[in-house]
């Protein structure tokens, strides 16, 4: 992993949604990425050091049909507006990250036939069934060229990594051979990986990390259910990831239903950052979990929407009630920083359905202490050379409900 990665925390934005585009590109060039620019200093408030920008390119309908990888989408700007984007965002010290999606393209995607994958019947195959998305034939060379090409091409111009969109679709060797390693040796790459074997994937394809969706899953279930043992399961696989790669983790991102929303206690989102941000990672904050946001992910036409919405022109037009959210974001990313926990280890100390204590060591050491349960529990666990965040009396006493996190002064 290239070395400015380790300290990347990304900002994940969905362009098309955020600055309010139309659903379809019917209209002329729109500049709509200058607004974006007025949210740079408040992601980097939060304490995020990268931009993880969802689709740009030119796109039929939602970003993921893509019509040309080389074209800004008209709907949010052109090459000026992308380019003045990565210059404010490098002024600030801020990373860029682009979302490319090369499983497979929109119907109107201009290309020779042979660039696409077959059925059986001679018809083209599609993205999981999905009949306006159609699948390119990885097997191609010239498919491989064009990727390549893509990849490199904003790279030159500023970009620093990559998000490869429906990795799991494509044949890992597939990116071993287009990644323009030699070409841009500090570029990070990560691909969107559900489920599977995670480290035998990034082993082959030559990525840098792949979305850590089980402990997404679990740390949201195992609130919800009350039932830490299935976090400490999938916490024991993080480590074994840990021993090849470092996964890229998240808490919510744009295809999935708001983290606030999906606990089923509110009380507990606290909790379920806590996690994110006290173990090994490359987290990644979706825009609007910080402020929790609300939304449900369905699996219907216009499905997304709620998860993707539209964001005010700025910062200072959000709603009050987001706030506190914010500034624990902050908190945890404080902390999480000062002791280098991208690598960090964990161990859980105590463990039982409805309480769990975990320690991780990077460069410092944090103690994480959660309780689920109805009552207040004192952890029994050793604290020596540990400080609380916060003022009390008796730092191994853990309300009900509530998280206690001490670390390394």
């Amino acid at each position: 992993m290239t070395r400015w990665a380790e300290h990347a925390i990304w900002w994940q934005v969905y362009p098309l949604g955020f600055t309010g585009a139309e659903a379809t590109s019917r209209l002329g060039v729109v500049h709509r990425l200058a607004q974006l620019e007025n949210w740079l200093d408040y992601a980097i408030e939060l304490g995020c050091s990268g931009l993880l920008l969802g689709p740009v390119f030119a796109s039929e309908t939602h970003g993921y049909d893509t019509v040309d990888h080389f074209r800004i989408d008209p709907r949010l700007g052109d090459d000026a507006d992308f380019d003045r984007l990565v210059a404010e965002a490098k002024r600030r010290g801020l990373r860029i990250a682009l979302d490319g999606v090369f499983n497979h393209v929109a119907r109107s995607f201009e290309a020779p036939p042979e660039w696409f994958r077959r059925r059986d019947d001679g018809s083209l195959d599609t993205f999981e069934g999905h009949e306006p998305l159609v699948a390119l034939d990885h097997g191609q060379p010239a498919v491989a060229q064009y990727v390549r090409d893509v990849l490199s091409h904003w790279l030159g111009r500023g970009v620093d990594g990559w998000r490869l969109d429906v990795a799991y679709a494509v044949p890992p060797e597939f990116w071993r051979e287009v990644l323009p390693r030699e070409q841009y040796p500090d570029a990070w790459f990560f691909g969107e990986v559900i489920h599977g074997d995670y480290a035998g994937y990034v082993a082959e394809s030559g990525l840098d990390s792949v979305t850590q969706y089980e402990l997404w899953k679990a740390i949201w279930s195992s609130l919800n259910d009350r039932n830490f043992f299935e976090l400490a399961y999938a916490l024991g696989r993080h480590e074994d990831l840990l021993d090849t790669f470092v996964p890229q983790t998240f808490v919510g991102n744009h295809d999935v239903t708001r983290i606030a929303t999906r606990l089923d206690d509110e009380r507990h989102l606290g909790h379920a950052l806590a996690i994110l941000f006290a173990v090994g990672g490359v987290p990644s904050i979706y825009a609007g979990d910080e402020q929790a946001f609300r939304g449900v992910k369905e699996d219907r036409a216009g499905g997304d929407d709620a998860i993707r919405p539209a964001f005010p022109e700025t910062p200072d037009r959000l709603a009050p009630q987001g706030w506190p959210t914010y500034r624990l974001h902050q908190h945890l990313i404080g902390v999480r920083r000062r002791a280098a926990l991208t690598r960090g280890r964990t161990k859980v100390e105590h463990l039982a359905n409805e309480l769990i204590a975990l320690r991780t060591t990077g460069g410092g050491e944090v103690l994480l202490l959660l309780n689920i349960s109805d009552d207040a529990h004192r952890f029994d666990v050793d604290a020596a050379g540990l400080t609380a965040l916060e003022h009390t009396a008796d730092p191994l006493l853990v309300p009900a409900h509530s998280w206690r996190l001490l670390t390394t002064p």
